[in-house]
């Protein structure tokens, strides 16, 4: 199946060659574009994409403001930040406000184009340069914080999984460390997930930084 992809920046050429980069994928379709949050969000609700890349800072209504509302409107589409910002609070800030990913633009073109794919079989990505960032972070915000109950919903092997999951591997990885099929791994993900209220696999992996839940 084609992936439909809604752009969102305030530059036209960035715009255009992201356009032309996905236009030379099979897998990716863009569907539409807009220069601003407020027009990306009407743009979203009109078509329906697959994906949304969401620049963070535009003028008018931002790209977080946009997250906020796309996340909880179209819970089907999955929005993916696309920015030149490296600044941590941003990075969660976005990731609170229910995106997926979270790409810097200067990720190279092979490296993006496996994060969408990723994003799309329902995974969460963080461009490399900012995983230590998160890490440290959740930890400062953690730092002192009482282990809260709903891990007691977690069984031994999925708080296994979920300390996997804190520090990025993916299912197959997970699968492979552990033993286990792949498919199995991924149950386990989507229990996590439902038991702790929590959407993406970005969102678990703070969640497990901060409460001490580490894969050794």
């Amino acid at each position: 199946m084609t992936i439909r992809v809604l752009l969102v920046d305030d530059h036209a050429l960035f715009r255009g060659g992201i356009r032309m980069l996905l236009s030379r994928q099979p897998q990716f379709e863009v569907v539409g574009e807009a220069p601003d949050g407020l027009e990306g969000v009407k743009r979203a609700r009109q078509l329906l994409p697959d994906i949304v890349l969401l620049d963070l800072h535009m003028p008018g209504v931002s790209g977080l403001e946009a997250v906020k509302v796309l996340s909880e409107e179209l819970p089907g589409t999955r929005v993916v930040m696309l920015t030149v910002s490296e600044d941590a609070a941003d990075l969660f800030d976005c990731l609170r406000a229910g995106a997926c990913g979270y790409l810097l633009k200067n990720t190279d073109v092979e490296a993006f184009v496996e994060a969408l794919l990723r994003v799309h079989e329902g995974d969460s990505v963080v461009s490399p340069a900012m995983t230590g960032k998160l890490v440290r972070g959740v930890k400062a915000l953690g730092a002192g914080a009482a282990v809260t109950s709903p891990l007691d919903a977690l069984t031994p092997r999925e708080r296994e999984i979920l300390g996997h999951v804190a520090r990025g591997a993916a299912n197959k990885e997970i699968a492979r460390s552990l033993e286990l099929a792949e498919s199995t791994v991924k149950i386990h993900v989507q229990a996590i997930l439902r038991k702790l209220g929590l959407q993406s696999r970005v969102q678990a992996a703070v969640f497990a930084v901060e409460h001490g839940i580490a894969s050794a």
